[in-house]
């Protein structure tokens, strides 16, 4: 009877080396997962790199459109880094009417400036002035053009609905 419960159970030398097996694993499996964390942290930091753009041979290239009309008394200033750039891969003048463009516009400022209002629900760092728009004003082709297509940037860069 001794020995048949003697044969079941371990020694006490197999326990111990079970033990340091186990021990042994875990810490090297918490050593190769740390260093796996660690490589992956170093390598996405150093995935990022900006772009530099060279082109300033002709001078420095700003994102600053001004539009002005000492008749009506109006200005439209757009600064906005990349704006000029995302404007020639749009469709060119002449592609919309002026009386689509007026339209569209007059429900994106709409929009907008119940956005500035609102400065609960919407952020004051996107939303900041607001538009005076009167769509009975006629501010021409290329105002309402540029109007219509920062708006189009604008939901692009900053993920806004307007529509």
């Amino acid at each position: 009877m001794k020995q048949v419960i003697g044969s079941s159970i371990y020694s006490i030398d197999e326990l111990w080396h079970a033990r340091l097996f186990l021990c042994r694993y875990f810490y090297h499996m918490k050593t190769t997962f740390f260093f796996i964390a660690l490589l992956t942290i170093i390598i996405s930091c150093n995935s990022y790199q900006p772009t530099v753009n060279n082109n300033n041979a002709n001078g420095p290239v700003t994102d600053t459109l001004r539009i002005a009309n000492d008749s009506l008394e109006y200005e439209v200033i757009i600064i906005e880094p990349g704006f000029n750039s995302w404007l020639a891969t749009q469709p060119p003048r002449g592609f919309y009417s002026q009386s689509t463009l007026e339209l569209r516009n007059d429900f994106y400022v709409r929009e907008y400036n119940l956005r500035v209002n609102n400065s609960i629900n919407y952020s004051p760092d996107l939303y900041v002035w607001r538009i005076d728009y009167d769509r009975k004003v006629d501010y021409g082709y290329e105002v309402n053009y540029l109007l219509y297509n920062y708006f189009l940037f604008f939901e692009k860069r900053y993920g806004q609905k307007l529509r």
